[in-house]
């Protein structure tokens, strides 16, 4: 029997990790990644220098073909079209595909999506789930049609949240494994195991058209990042965890800027004003008043263009900090 050949499009850590475990379980499974579609270089760092996507970094070194446009056009297409891939799966790749794309490949693609579809589509669903508070936070694998995250659904699960996670835990995890890349190789090699050899080629399994009430996802912007200390702790708390690592949360303390890092909602009240720094509780961390009297706890902050520091390090130089009020 031949072997199910794919073009894999994607580009930050988890997409690589998702790649990379694909990789290993090809051989056995009777398929073969043969190329990967991903962004082109992005200047990062002091000096600007460009840096590969980690995708990109990881195909070189196992020696895959990579391919990187500006524009998924007519040169993108010539470039793909001897690949001969039957399908392609996309996961965080960062770009449309076109019906004329799409038609390279018999099977058309999959994609790889960290929300429970039709929930949070769009390119910011594991921030939303932080931000709403969510319980569970959904991983779904579909069919890519033309308009974004409405195909049909192959193959969904839901893992419980503990309520401390971040964006980055839940995405990159430890950089080598993940919430949402075990979850998704898991369900992309259900998917793929499932895909049927017919005597004109390959048939997919059979998919669900996306039902219940459809939500989406915006770009999120720098200044969302912004902590508004009216709203209540475990508002602040959700923001802080749903922003990192970008764009962090931030506050300002008499006019200088103030990231905190990481935290936690006490059990305690105040009747100071939002934002106020309250007394510092050396076995606790720094207690800032929010709306409702509620009370959050930084535990990680970091002055602008400073190191990270804990909150032990932190109080350590920061004077006259008690008392002042963020914001």
């Amino acid at each position: 029997m031949s072997t199910l050949k794919i073009l894999y499009a994607g580009s930050p850590l988890a997409s690589a990790i998702v790649l990379k475990n694909l990789m290993e379980k090809s051989p056995a499974a009777g398929f073969e990644i043969v190329g990967v579609l991903t962004n082109p270089p992005a200047s990062r760092g002091r000096h600007k220098e460009l840096i590969p996507t980690e995708v990109a970094q990881y195909a070189a070194v196992q020696g895959l073909p990579v391919f990187s446009f500006d524009h998924l056009k007519e040169e993108a297409r010539d470039a793909i079209a001897p690949l001969k891939a039957d399908m392609m799966i996309c996961f965080d790749y960062g770009k449309i595909f076109g019906p004329k794309f799409l038609a390279l490949f018999s099977l058309g693609g999959i994609n790889l999506h960290p929300s429970l579809l039709p929930k949070y589509r769009g390119c910011t669903p594991v921030p939303a789930a932080i931000l709403n508070g969510d319980k569970t936070l959904g991983v779904s694998v579909q069919k890519l049609a033309l308009k974004t995250d409405e195909g049909d659904i192959l193959a969904q699960c839901e893992v419980p949240l503990c309520g401390s996670e971040t964006t980055e835990s839940l995405m990159d995890g430890d950089g080598k494994s993940s919430v949402v890349t075990d979850a998704g190789t898991k369900l992309l090699l259900d998917v793929l195991q499932s895909v049927k050899k017919t005597a004109d080629g390959y048939e997919l399994p059979l998919a669900t058209p996306q039902s219940g009430e459809s939500s989406y996802t915006p770009f999120i912007k720098k200044e969302d990042g912004i902590i508004d200390w009216s709203r209540s702790a475990a508002e602040i708390d959700r923001q802080v965890r749903a922003y990192t690592p970008w764009p962090l949360a931030s506050t300002e303390c008499n006019g200088t800027k103030l990231l905190i890092l990481r935290g936690a909602v006490s059990d305690k009240r105040t009747d100071k004003p939002a934002g106020t720094v309250l007394p510092y509780q050396k076995s606790v961390g720094i207690e800032i008043a929010c709306g409702d009297g509620t009370i959050f706890v930084a535990t990680e902050l970091q002055w602008q263009a400073k190191k990270a520091m804990d909150y032990k390090s932190f109080m350590n130089g920061a004077r006259n900090f008690i008392d002042s009020v963020l914001g």
